[in-house]
């Protein structure tokens, strides 16, 4: 089995970048992987909130501490030329030189949500390989965010002040996912009400949804987040199972899908459109049945 050291790291990159891109023989390496505990915390939230900044924070903390810590950053795929920024390994360009942090940058290979079945192969290939914790960056792009809560142990919503203007949209879609919510960039005005009100949002559920204050620029509040995460009561057996059943849906629909080539479709569909009696439909009737 794979193990998070530093002489490792080449090893496990070599494993994450054969099942990433289902390379022949990557199907082994899945089903060889055994059950692990490895806590897997989902960081996501509106482009802007500080995501980076706060894992950066996360980072600095927990490597002084000796731990191996995992990163997935989550960067949009463009539906243009299939590629992807992937800007997150700029923004944590100060955590390379550490030998206990392991940072994979992956595109979004256009889910809407921003979660590839294949995110959620590469975060178990990094859970087998024994980190303390693995963090996964969404993209940032709000309520679509939702399908985090599929692959996380704990969700953490991250949000800023200025956010209290779509405060609706927050309790109607990121309210049901989220485990806590990060109120980041806390030195700004309004962040105090803007957490009140938070607060006065999560007290109408069940379980009401803790509320941390942080400024991950100067690391501020820091502590209080790892002692949550550290706290954090794994999730309920219902839950679990239906984390697990949302994990299992994803990857059956890449299988089903897999043989389906994108960057052939778009050349087929350009040469199609230019035909007078264009029909989608009937395109993609024709297509798949080709496929």
């Amino acid at each position: 089995m794979l193990k998070a050291s530093k002489t490792d790291f080449k090893e496990l990159s070599r494993a994450l970048s054969l099942v990433e891109n289902s390379v022949a023989g990557y199907r082994d390496i899945l089903l060889g992987l055994k059950p692990n505990a490895t806590p897997i915390i989902g960081i996501t939230g509106p482009p802007g909130a500080g995501k980076s900044t706060l894992v950066n924070a996360l980072l600095n903390h927990w490597s002084a501490q000796r731990k191996y810590v995992a990163v997935l950053a989550i960067d949009p795929t463009s539906p243009f030329n299939l590629g992807s920024l992937l800007g997150d390994r700029i923004r944590m360009a100060e955590q390379f030189t550490k030998p206990n942090v392991f940072i994979r940058s992956l595109a979004t290979r256009g889910s809407l949500g921003g979660l590839s079945a294949k995110t959620i192969e590469l975060t178990d290939i990094l859970g087998s390989a024994g980190f303390d914790y693995i963090l996964v960056e969404t993209v940032g792009v709000g309520q679509s965010e939702v399908e985090i809560a599929g692959l996380a142990d704990i969700t953490l919503v991250v949000l800023v002040p200025e956010a209290g203007d779509e405060i609706q949209g927050i309790k109607s879609g990121l309210m049901e996912i989220a485990d806590a919510f990060v109120v980041n960039k806390a030195d700004r005005e309004g962040a105090d009400t803007f957490a009140n009100t938070l607060r006065k949002l999560s007290q109408q559920k069940a379980e009401p949804i803790p509320v941390l204050s942080t400024v991950a620029s100067k690391e501020k509040g820091i502590e209080d987040l790892i002692s949550f995460i550290d706290h954090f009561e794994k999730s309920p057996s219902i839950k679990k199972q239906q984390l697990v059943a949302q994990k299992a849906w994803q990857l059956l629909q890449q299988k089903l899908t897999a043989g389906l080539n994108k960057e052939q479709l778009q050349q087929d569909l350009a040469e199609a459109v230019q035909k007078n009696n264009f029909n989608l439909y009937q395109f993609i009737d024709n297509w798949t049945s080709r496929s």
